[in-house]
């Protein structure tokens, strides 16, 4: 072992941002961020992974917060150790690929407002995708690390991860990652990649991995031994199931060894301590499935942020029962689409449409989110392996494949959309106008102040009867205003989310009546009142799972009403338009 393997490992903490993404759906506030933030400082770290991932997302969507706000804020607490982002390389926090100008403007404003390292990637390992941003790093001036998504497959080996290691560090990284977002690395995988890598070029290594199959901890130790710069670890109480190894109990094993961290374990016991109660507030969210070890993991490879998103989203499809078979389905997916890694967002455009190929019935495909088929046209990248004649004709029949980087094909929107954003009264500060562009269907309605944070759960304190008829959802009236009531979980406290009810959405059986196929919002209305449209023809948009759903006309004929209008929120079974 060389001398500078013998170095001592630093570690990146993650439970302000992958953690909690992992555990609890991406749940936790920024008010109980602070607090958390202001203790970590003091530990030694060597960075703190807090923004990027599902984190702005699910700000916006779900918490009503400002994700630029929060991490302005925690910069104010974390005045010694470096916030460390996740950025999906020209997909920045989105799930599609923006304009280079985008990319440019998001990175120098991630940088403004506290970002010191960006950790890039690119779900398809297609590096076209990571070089814009990659480079804009350098120019601001921070800590580039390079990513390899790691995964198994017919396709992938370690050969091919260490000529990427390779390249990325050729184009200027200061560090690389070896990201396994699904937990799958085994123990012998690990020490050879990390040797390879050590051995090829002189940079630092990063491995970053998930408990989901419970390998991640010996997977560690073997990446000590064989030489890794840094490890990804979660706070005990946010750590193990489908989250990262425990902090403390990775620095105490390397304890006294020439690996030693330097971290002073006392110094963990306040942020443990902190985190534990953080777990207790929001332990209502918390799903056994996503705690556990589940060896299920080798197959499916769904990432730990994905596994505790699927059990939420199947649950708002009333379908938790459909599980084991969407996780089935997911492997033929991906082997259909030529063995992506599963991480965002290949990680939701697989699961997405396993759930439908599995939810909708009968003919896999019948029913084809919009990503997928941009995904199969190369709108996402180059697919590590060729996507089958058949499949490519089943899903866009005689469409073309693109073969150029994506991006070259995107016009310059950053300057057209803050213009557009202006027009409509949504521009308070400069980020708003990224807030506008990555997240167009919510955003709107977040920057009006409309949006309204999630209560948090409160953990169940009986369970219903067994056999007992219990409502999925309601209909009540407050104040003289009918709401729709989703049941999320019967107990002592029993969560729901209202919308408010429009009667203009029937149910039921209606001669001519195209329903929702499941739960979403209506993204967009392609047809007016009157119009004639022809079998196939796209009829409206909704969002599913992060997913653009379209719903086309099963038949010839015209449309002679409407019920629903964009920003509608629509349950499984309501009837959306009619055509006669």
């Amino acid at each position: 072992m060389s001398t500078a393997r013998k170095n001592k490992i630093s570690i990146t903490d993650t439970t302000l941002r992958d953690a909690h993404q992992s555990l609890i759906a991406t749940r936790l506030k920024t008010e109980d961020m602070l607090p958390l933030a202001r203790q970590i400082d003091d530990v030694g770290f060597f960075s703190v992974e807090a923004w990027g991932g599902a984190t702005f997302d699910s700000s916006i969507r779900f918490l009503a917060e400002d994700p630029w706000e929060r991490v302005r804020m925690l910069s104010e607490e974390l005045k010694k150790t470096p916030i460390q982002m996740l950025l999906r390389g020209q997909n920045l926090v989105g799930y599609r690929h923006y304009p280079d100008d985008v990319v440019d403007k998001f990175v120098e404003m991630a940088h403004k407002n506290g970002v010191d390292i960006f950790r890039v990637f690119d779900a398809l390992n297609d590096i076209r995708n990571m070089k814009r941003a990659m480079s804009k790093v350098k120019e601001v001036g921070v800590h580039l690390q390079g990513a390899i998504c790691y995964t198994t497959s017919p396709v992938h080996s370690n050969e091919i991860f260490v000529e990427m290691a390779k390249e990325l560090h050729a184009l200027d990284c200061d560090s690389i990652c070896i990201k396994d977002m699904a937990g799958l690395i085994m123990p012998e995988a690990a020490r050879d990649l990390i040797t390879r890598i050590k051995d090829e070029v002189d940079t630092l290594v990063d491995l970053h991995s998930h408990s989901t199959s419970g390998v991640a901890p010996m997977s560690y130790q073997a990446a000590a031994e064989a030489g890794v710069d840094i490890l990804d670890t979660a706070m005990s109480p946010f750590a193990l199931g489908t989250s990262q190894p425990p902090t403390e109990s990775v620095i105490a094993s390397l304890k006294g060894t020439e690996r030693d961290t330097g971290i002073d374990l006392l110094a963990l016991r306040e942020v443990r301590n902190q985190c534990l109660k953080l777990r207790e507030k929001y332990q209502g969210i918390l799903d056994p499935i996503s705690e556990r070890v589940d060896s299920d993991v080798l197959i499916y490879q769904l990432p730990g942020g994905m596994i505790s998103n699927l059990v939420s989203q199947l649950k708002e499809q009333d379908a938790l029962d459909k599980m084991n078979d969407v996780f089935a389905e997911i492997p033929r997916v991906r082997e259909d689409l030529g063995y992506p890694p599963l991480v965002t967002p290949t990680s939701q455009i697989v699961g997405t449409q396993a759930v439908f190929n599995v939810l909708l019935g009968g003919e896999r495909y019948k029913n084809v989110t919009k990503e997928v088929k941009d995904y199969v046209k190369g709108l996402y990248g180059k697919s590590p392996a060729p996507i089958s004649d058949h499949i490519r004709t089943l899903i866009i029949g005689d469409e073309d494949v693109i073969t150029v980087r994506p991006a070259d094909l995107l016009e310059p929107m950053y300057e057209k959309m803050k213009e557009q954003a202006t027009a409509e009264g949504l521009i308070k500060k400069e980020e708003d106008v990224l807030t506008y562009i990555l997240y167009p269907a919510i955003a709107p309605s977040f920057l009006r102040g409309e949006r309204k944070p999630e209560p948090i759960p409160s953990r169940p304190q009986q369970q219903p009867v067994m056999g007992a008829d219990i409502p999925h959802s309601m209909e009540v009236e407050v104040d003289g205003e009918i709401f729709n009531v989703r049941i999320v979980s019967v107990g002592g406290s029993a969560v729901a989310t209202a919308t408010p009810s429009t009667e203009k959405i029937p149910r039921g059986d209606i001669q001519g009546g195209i329903k929702s196929n499941m739960q979403g919002m209506v993204l967009e209305v392609a047809v007016s009142q009157g119009a004639e449209v022809r079998k196939g023809d796209l009829l409206l948009v909704l969002e599913a799972m992060k997913m653009e759903n379209p719903i086309h006309s099963p038949v010839d004929g015209r449309v002679v009403e409407i019920f629903v209008d964009t920003g509608d929120t629509v349950q499984n079974g309501d009837v959306l338009m009619v055509v006669e």
